[in-house]
């Protein structure tokens, strides 16, 4: 019985697919929830996984091809077919065994002397295209001179083992254009790899590029005193990661609570625009920047008026492990009404983030430096942090967000506001 395998249905806004990789390969046995394929959509890689055991059938859709929502990807063979194609090969076995020496020499050298390629199971086929590998270069020491994967995994081996070869070679020139380990390369060698862009990356381009072709933005910049709240988490880190299941305690939860206040005082730099209209929010969902190997992600943090600050630390740390591991669901990306991006845990010091439409404005966050600031007419050696608020000035006015960010500076300077509500 064939079950078909159909891609995951996407939300309204994500129009399409790719087919990012098959783990499976047609014939190859496959467990009841066992990942077969991954979709990559704008924003996260879906998985598909198995209903049931079986084989992989056909692949209907390869590998970098688009996919629409439901669409067929393949088949899967329900039950155990893969059960008897062992078996008959084991039965196949004691025939071959009984065959005299020279019969089984033409079996086995039948497909090099008559010049044809030898035969590689897909899986075989696969590894060896992707480390650059001729069939013909492969020894197969399956059936009929059959080349198994473990073959491939042996030529591989012996090529990293073999001697480079002379510069004059004449495979030399295609040799460099595939490397892509430059403690390998000659002096004087200049290579280009070139690979096609994720279509993670490439929305992202998209997005920015449109966000400043069709906003009026503009950026405004203020600095916060960091020593109340380094103070206050230096104090109470410890009980509050004890207290808290070993949520730790960070400057991130501050900035969340702070911007939730500051949102609710200032309903225009939460609200968006759609079409002719503007659509005020009341409720405050901040997206919060997240870096991982595909790409900026931006996980959104839901309501969090209501949540509190080892609430915020403990969604905050789940998202980044789901980054990592590519595991953010297209409910954890959408939707937001603010976003907050914090470029100083990679030591940038000032910025000017870009807005993520449709919402209307952005909190740059940047590296803690310990600056020279006068205070009460001394000059004393405090650890400052720029902010930048990059907006949208068709819905938010100047004053508007000056206002909002002097706010937040308030806020982060005197956390007792933040309990106390004032």
């Amino acid at each position: 019985m064939a079950i078909e395998i159909k891609a995951p249905t996407f939300p309204e806004s994500v129009a399409d697919g790719t087919v990012a990789t098959w783990h499976k390969q047609p014939g190859d046995a496959v467990k009841r929830d066992e990942l077969i394929v991954d979709i990559e959509t704008d924003k996260v890689v879906m998985e598909v996984l198995a209903e049931a055991d079986g084989v992989l059938g056909d692949i209907v859709k390869g590998e970098g091809e688009t996919v629409l929502s439901g669409e067929l990807l393949g088949t899967l063979e329900k039950g155990g077919a893969a059960a008897p194609k062992a078996a008959a090969k084991d039965k196949e076995a004691p025939q071959a065994a009984s065959q005299p020496a020279e019969v089984e020499d033409q079996v086995s050298e039948g497909p090099k002397a008559s010049g044809e390629e030898p035969m590689l199971s897909p899986a075989a086929r696969k590894m060896a295209e992707e480390n650059g590998l001729a069939p013909a270069d492969i020894e197969g020491t399956g059936k009929g001179g059959r080349v198994t994967k473990e073959d491939v995994m042996n030529a591989v081996e012996a090529k990293k083992s073999a001697p480079a070869k002379a510069p004059a070679d004449a495979a030399k020139p295609a040799a460099k254009a595939a490397a892509v380990d430059n403690a390998a390369l000659a002096e004087g060698d200049r290579v280009e790899k070139r690979v096609p862009m994720t279509r993670l990356r490439a929305r992202i381009a998209e997005r920015l590029v449109d966000a400043q072709s069709s906003m009026a933005m503009l950026t405004t910049f203020n600095e916060v005193n960091m020593k109340p709240i380094m103070d206050l988490r230096s104090k109470y880190k410890e009980l509050f990661e004890k207290k808290h299941n070993g949520v730790r305690l960070g400057f991130m939860s501050f900035f969340v609570k702070a911007a939730t206040e500051a949102l609710k005082r200032y309903p225009a730099v939460n609200a968006s625009i759609d079409g002719s209209d503007v659509v005020y929010h009341g409720y405050q969902d901040i997206g919060v920047a997240v870096s991982s190997d595909r790409g900026l992600v931006v996980p959104i943090l839901r309501n969090t008026e209501f949540m509190s600050l080892a609430t915020i630390e403990g969604t905050i740390a789940d998202f980044g492990r789901k980054a990592k591991d590519g595991k953010l669901s297209m409910e954890d990306m959408t939707g937001g009404t603010f976003t907050i991006s914090n470029g100083g845990v990679f030591g940038s010091l000032l910025s000017s983030p870009i807005v993520n439409p449709p919402q209307a404005a952005i909190l740059g966050m940047h590296k803690i430096q310990e600056r020279p600031m006068a205070e009460k007419g001394q000059v004393v050696i405090l650890p400052m942090m720029y902010l930048a608020l990059s907006y949208d000035h068709r819905l938010i006015d100047g004053k508007e967000a000056v206002s909002f960010l002097v706010a937040i500076k308030e806020l982060l300077e005197d956390p007792a506001r933040l309990l106390l509500d004032i």
